[in-house]
């Protein structure tokens, strides 16, 4: 247990010294979504909440309350897609990205 408590908080503290590597977990768990591995991508989510915004004030943006996200973005939780955009946006807008989709023909 106490491992992934270390682990967790080295995100935090490596996200908040690096704001590249925030945008890229959030890359990650947007890929990983689309990708089909939405347990994974809602457990970088949580991290990312953690390192930048907190449950709180994210709870304020999306108008939900924090342990419901809290359950949301365990990796059995299941938001609801206009929850993930709500989470998706205030994420984007606290690490300054903007999301871009393009398609790669498969081979």
């Amino acid at each position: 247990m106490a491992l992934t408590r270390h682990f967790r908080r080295t995100i935090v503290e490596r996200v908040r010294r690096e704001p590249a590597f925030g945008r890229h977990l959030l890359d990650e768990a947007a890929m990983l979504f689309l990708n089909g591995e939405p347990e994974l991508a809602r457990v970088i989510l949580r991290d990312l909440v953690n390192a930048t915004i907190g449950f709180e004030p994210l709870a304020s943006v999306t108008a939900t309350p924090a342990k419901s996200l809290h359950r949301m973005l365990s990796a059995r939780g299941n938001p609801s897609m206009d929850n993930l955009a709500a989470i998706f946006g205030a994420l984007r807008k606290a690490l300054g990205v903007q999301i871009r989709v393009r398609t790669v023909k498969a081979a």
